[in-house]
């Protein structure tokens, strides 16, 4: 039985008159790339005297936030002092690279707090600041934890990956994301791009049987991918339909010239085969989609804040927690290099692929998180 509605927009069947949800989040996007010089200042004065509203998640501020930040590049230091006069350490990217008085504001209340709640909230705000002074205060409580680290799950250098680094045993800071960030973008027909996502390969999974796929395919000698020092290929593969039901994330093995090692992968119930959930329809739309790299690159956390955006570098948007794959080879943590919203390149699919790379071992993870 067909829909009673369609989206205006794309043309997707709906069960409700008006934009489908991808159409309206790219029409909001589109509003507020727009925004002009005084229409951010005064978003930003609106911020600074309702930021209690923020971590309350009220809008406007709430939303207002989220676009100054992904579209803008805009949290001004004026708004870091705010939040932190307020005692506001909610979203921590509120904290990203603020200035040293903010800095050690959020360090004194760290070491001032005495709840692991509190603490926890601190860590993520002083990991989204992430400078040397930074890192020396985690590396301490890492190293001399406080009675309130009973109460948490992992380390401070777990926490130091929501700002995309962290730091070994020795104190060597390890940089897990990168600086720059392009989105992907819907092209032309024909339009060549250095990066694509969802090529169609002939071999098959042998969990589900379904057919493999290059999840992603990158070539780092173009300009505008320079910044992930990549002289070659990069191929991602996995199987679309297991990658979310496995024990580890998927690996492979990249050579420079396209080559591919997919390495063996196990599923998380330890049974040796599955069904496969990936139609013909929907492979054929993975593989025939028309992202291409953008032009431009845009603000580091473009793709952080939505459920609709492809990007390459920068910070991704975690559906549950930021989670950096070890590598299998030399036991270093890999670095974030994209993500692939599922539903951008097939309908009735949920959640988020995550890919990251080891560059020095030339092997590649994929990880699948949904709520």
């Amino acid at each position: 039985m067909s829909l009673e509605y369609t989206c205006p927009g794309c043309g997707t069947s709906l069960g409700y008159d008006g934009l489908c949800w991808k159409c309206k989040s790219e029409q909001e996007r589109k509003a507020a790339l727009a925004w002009t010089p005084e229409q951010i200042i005064e978003k930003q004065r609106n911020l600074i005297q309702n930021i209690q509203r923020l971590a309350e998640m009220e809008d406007p501020e709430f939303t207002d936030f989220w676009q100054l930040l992904s579209y803008h590049n805009a949290i001004a230091p004026e708004i870091q002092r705010a939040a932190l006069a307020a005692e506001v350490f909610w979203p921590c990217e509120i904290y990203y690279h603020a200035p040293a008085d903010v800095r050690d504001g959020l360090i004194h209340a760290l070491l001032s707090a005495e709840y692991s709640s509190a603490a926890s909230n601190l860590m993520s705000c002083l990991a989204m600041q992430g400078d040397d002074k930074a890192m020396e205060t985690l590396l301490e409580l890492e190293r001399n934890p406080r009675p309130w680290r009973k109460g948490l799950y992992v380390d401070p250098s777990s926490y130091a990956q929501i700002g995309g680094w962290t730091f070994d045993k020795k104190g060597q800071k390890i940089q897990l994301n990168f600086d720059t960030c392009y989105p992907m973008v819907k092209g032309t027909t024909g339009e060549k791009s250095p990066v694509r996502i969802g090529r169609a390969r002939e071999d098959t999974c042998p969990h589900c049987g379904g057919r493999m796929v290059d999840m992603l395919v990158l070539d780092g000698r173009d300009e505008r991918l320079r910044f992930l020092g990549l002289d070659g290929v990069l191929t991602a593969t996995c199987c679309p339909s297991c990658v979310g039901f496995l024990k580890n994330p998927a690996f492979n093995r990249f050579a420079l010239d396209g080559g591919v090692e997919v390495f063996p992968s196990e599923l998380f119930d330890g049974a040796e085969k599955t069904d496969c959930y990936v139609s013909p329809e929907d492979y054929k739309a993975l593989t025939e989609n028309p992202f291409v790299l953008g032009k431009m690159p845009v603000p580091l956390f473009y793709g952080a804040a939505c459920q609709d955006v492809n990007t390459i570098g920068g910070f991704a948007n975690w559906v549950q927690d930021a989670e950096y794959t070890i590598c299998p080879h030399c036991g270093k943590p890999m670095k974030y290099l994209a993500q692939i919203q599922w539903d951008t390149v097939f309908d009735c699919a949920e959640g988020t692929l995550y890919v990251e790379f080891c560059p020095d071992c030339q092997i590649v993870s994929m990880q699948h998180q949904q709520t």
